[in-house]
């Protein structure tokens, strides 16, 4: 006969085996997961000097990008000149309103950094129960303010 120890022993060879078989079995079948891209980098020690000029300096050029993507203080004002001088009547009290149309018209003149603001959807997504199918300037060039 033999004793616990052997029984524990074989037990557990067996399952190895087995679980062995399994786990080989699996990887043949679907290896989709060794195609998922890394997403997630440690951050550089301290004594990895080169990582860490490498990682400031790539943060600064990402922030040079976006800060010349924002609309500077006179484009601001050239969006806003264009937008009242194609405001579409009548006011509502004292709130300038402009159309889909004159709202292209503005897109157009308005320069490259603006033209991701002038698309169906903004303005789709500003336009709220106007009869004539207008949305308010001030909400406009506040979303622009704000996202830009």
């Amino acid at each position: 006969k033999r004793s616990e120890q052997e029984l524990k022993d074989e037990e557990m060879e067996l399952f190895t085996k087995y679980y062995m078989e399994w786990k080989g079995g699996r990887k043949s079948g679907n290896t989709s997961y060794t195609n998922i891209p890394r997403f997630y980098y440690r951050l550089p020690a301290e004594d990895e000097v080169l990582l860490q000029k490498l990682r400031e300096e790539s943060r600064a050029v990402f922030l040079q990008r976006k800060s010349r993507e924002l609309l500077d203080n006179e484009e601001l004002q050239n969006l806003w000149f264009l937008l009242d001088k194609h405001q579409t009547s009548p006011m509502i009290g004292e709130e300038a309103m402009i159309n889909y149309e004159n709202f292209l018209k503005v897109g157009e003149k308005a320069g490259p950094k603006c033209k991701q603001f002038f698309t169906a959807k903004i303005f789709a997504k500003l336009l709220h129960n106007d009869p004539y199918g207008r949305i308010s300037i001030m909400q406009f060039f506040n979303y622009v303010m704000r996202k830009g």
